[in-house]
């Protein structure tokens, strides 16, 4: 038997089934939550946008089409907001490694010793919000140049490019040390 799609999932969901909304869930919050960690800084306010973006979602149940990946349906919720949530706050400058640590790590991270991992931390804190979004979307996410464009809602290209200057700005970082 065949795993549901996302996409058939939210359908499901949207017509009532709550097992779907829980496949769903299940599937998809480590990801999100990471996601909106690392853009959030601290777990407190990390954990209100996650419970606030899953409240979105439920909300847009019912006007889901499945036009998009629903994986770029729910990044596009997730981005608003977070950015909501910046355009009303100050930018939170401290990144708590212990939350970054008790992630699940790649296996780049598993090699990396912690004075590279700290000084790669600080590298992502400085990236410029718009690079350090569409690359937590492509590392967090695992979405494609395509679904991060319409996520963060400027073209393909612009989207290339920013993830382009960030992956070179935390080379050079990683190169320095």
């Amino acid at each position: 038997m065949r795993e549901r799609s996302d996409e058939e999932l939210m359908k499901a969901y949207a017509g009532g089934s709550h097992e779907a909304f829980e496949l769903l869930y299940h599937r998809h919050r480590g990801p999100l939550y990471r996601y909106i960690l690392r853009q959030a800084g601290d777990a407190a306010t990390a954990n209100d946008l996650y419970q606030g973006c899953w409240e979105k979602i439920i909300k847009a149940r019912a006007s889901y089409k499945a036009a998009a990946p629903f994986p770029a349906w729910m990044y596009r919720i997730a981005h608003n907001h977070v950015m909501d949530h910046f355009r009303r706050q100050r930018p939170v400058s401290d990144w708590p490694t212990e939350d970054i640590m008790a992630s699940d790590p790649g296996p780049e991270e598993t090699l990396l010793d912690s004075s590279r991992i700290d000084g790669l931390q600080q590298a992502v804190r400085q990236l410029p919000l718009e690079q350090k979004d569409v690359l937590l979307l492509k590392l967090e996410a695992g979405l494609d140049l395509h679904a991060i464009a319409e996520v963060t809602g400027v073209n393909r290209e612009t989207a290339k490019s920013r993830l382009r200057y960030a992956v070179g700005k935390l080379k050079t970082v990683l190169k320095d040390q």
